[in-house]
């Protein structure tokens, strides 16, 4: 069966670029094509793509965010992400967020396009050359971050990752006071002070690498 397959990067070139090798390709029936998180939300309401291919730096909003948007939006949508990002944090965001698949945008061609076709048919794929380690969302978080639900992990590391209540908000659709609310309850269950605290433990712990 032909699938619908929504292109989501801001580069037009590199948009264009996946839309023209995409469209001749016999399993394909349409390409769509959107530069931003509120576009891409906007055609997945509307045409219910089969696949949707996600980088992970938007102009208006975070990636990994709108892979967990299009998990609601088009629950039977297949997502690989596919990006200049290779951070262990990262692909945790994304693979934590429900992307079926994350490839490097280095990747050739032809590996492109068996990984749309993998996650399309209902598998999973780890493009070569992402990070060592960076697949480890998989597997439980290392204590005491494991009692964390993956609502709260994202946003913990988020955190640590540098951003601030503002920047949270805005990428989780949340106000400013249920980031706060969530991360007191955060720093409780970790058993920690403060959120200072929760972004050293996480550091320390290996949940977020340090940067630097």
């Amino acid at each position: 069966m032909a699938k619908t397959v929504l292109v989501v990067d801001d580069h037009p070139v590199v948009r264009t670029g996946m839309a023209a090798m995409l469209r001749p390709e016999p399993w394909v029936a349409r390409v769509l094509e959107a530069g931003t998180v509120a576009e891409a939300r906007r055609l997945a309401t509307e045409q219910c793509p089969d696949v949707a291919v996600v980088d992970l730096r938007l102009p208006d909003g975070d990636g990994a965010a709108l892979v967990r948007d299009l998990r609601v939006i088009a629950p039977a949508c297949a997502l690989l992400v596919v990006t200049m990002t290779n951070t262990e944090a990262g692909v945790r965001a994304a693979l934590g967020a429900g992307a079926h698949g994350y490839l490097l945008k280095d990747a050739a061609p032809e590996a492109l396009l068996a990984a749309i076709v993998t996650v399309g048919a209902g598998g999973r794929v780890i493009g070569a050359g992402v990070r060592d380690g960076a697949t480890r969302p998989a597997d439980r978080p290392p204590a005491p971050f494991d009692q964390l639900t993956p609502r709260e992990l994202d946003l913990v590391t988020r955190l640590a990752g540098g951003m601030g209540n503002r920047e949270i908000a805005r990428e989780l659709a949340l106000s400013e006071k249920t980031v706060r609310n969530q991360l007191a309850i955060i720093t409780t269950k970790l058993g920690v002070r403060d959120r200072i605290e929760a972004v050293l433990l996480s550091h320390r712990t290996g949940l977020v690498p340090r940067r630097g």
